[in-house]
């Protein structure tokens, strides 16, 4: 765990620097409001306009979507859904684009996404969960941290599974690396010399 008080650190400075109060008896049904659903669960907002939530989820900031975004959106490739199948991840970002592109031209812009939240549209429910689209460490702060520890946690307080398995993934990350750079430094890496050129002993 030698990555811990670097990681610690940062997820106090980030929780000083918060989203906004979220708590369970607020959350909205996602067959609601999935949008709701989606900010309340992944950003912890629940007071946000159409614009705002447009540009947060246009994330190369060109004033569309593509479905790429969308499926960025929904969380489509994150590891919680590796065993989805292709086709209900493919049906999601079709729904969406059923809904807001209607002439089919392959991109929501925001025009397109304002004026169909003005007529009543909402990004369907696709049943996936509420969009996971951070990286490794959002994920771990927004769904753990922030939720079990605070910014007094000490090292000796991260024990919960959901910890030791972050930390862990940190100091593999972290072995993989040194042992990359330790290759890099010779001159011949002997295991990446195939077998019939290697001496026979």
């Amino acid at each position: 765990m030698r990555v811990i008080a670097a990681a610690l650190g940062l997820c106090c400075l980030q929780l000083v620097s918060a989203h906004g109060s979220h708590s369970q008896e607020d959350s909205v049904n996602p067959a609601d409001d999935w949008a709701l659903y989606h900010m309340q669960e992944e950003h912890h907002i629940s007071n946000f306009d159409p614009s705002s939530f447009f540009s947060l989820h246009d994330f190369n900031n060109d004033g569309s979507w593509t479905a790429d975004e969308i499926r960025r959106t929904y969380g489509l490739d994150d590891e919680s859904l590796k065993n989805t199948a292709a086709d209900l991840k493919d049906k999601a970002v079709l729904n969406a684009f059923k809904l807001f592109d209607p002439t089919g031209t392959g991109i929501i812009t925001r025009d397109q996404w304002l004026n169909g939240v003005r007529a009543g549209k909402k990004l369907p429910d696709s049943g996936l969960g509420p969009g996971h689209h951070g990286d490794d460490e959002y994920e771990y702060e927004i769904h753990h941290f922030e939720k079990y520890h605070d910014e007094n946690t000490k090292e000796e307080d991260l024990i919960h599974p959901e910890d030791i398995a972050h930390f862990r993934k940190h100091d593999m990350m972290e072995d993989e690396a040194e042992r990359v750079l330790k290759e890099q430094q010779q001159n011949i890496v002997e295991k990446n010399i195939p077998m019939k050129f290697r001496k026979q002993q």
